[in-house]
């Protein structure tokens, strides 16, 4: 792979410490949240995994949809990023459910893009065959 950029960001103090970017834009306190027995009050890597996985995602919609010439105004993605024990071994893991919504497709042309997507989203393509990814598409256009 040919990186086109790379991003630096610093841990220290894990899930009870700071995380902060190279250049000083990304520079905040986690906190475990209250669900996993911590005070809460901070970000999570969890909430981080999810900011980052939506928005590249939907840049990956709106990329798309450009070669297409597809309208895709008013559109958004959510991401909801939960940890659990692994199931299948020891430590933990990660599932993801990305709600993406559509207003200006039908459904099946929502559901036809977000799957184009999901081939071409760098998320999408370092999670494949890791850890559960569930789309929930929405169109609007009956």
């Amino acid at each position: 792979m040919k990186a086109m950029y790379t991003a630096h960001a610093t841990a220290t103090g894990g899930r009870a410490g700071h995380v902060e970017t190279n250049d000083g834009i990304v520079s905040f306190d986690l906190a475990m949240p209250p669900e996993m027995g911590g005070p809460g009050g901070g970000a999570n890597p969890e909430q981080l995994f999810a900011a980052g996985y939506s928005a590249c995602f939907h840049g990956a919609l709106q990329f798309v949809a450009g070669q297409d010439k597809t309208d895709v105004s008013g559109s958004s993605v959510t991401g909801h990023v939960s940890i659990g024990e692994n199931d299948a071994g020891p430590g933990f893991k990660l599932g993801v459910v990305l709600d993406i919504d559509v207003p200006a497709l039908s459904q099946a042309e929502a559901e036809a893009l977000a799957e184009k997507t999901h081939q071409v989203c760098p998320y999408s393509n370092a999670t494949r065959g890791n850890i559960e990814v569930e789309l929930n598409v929405t169109g609007g256009k009956a």
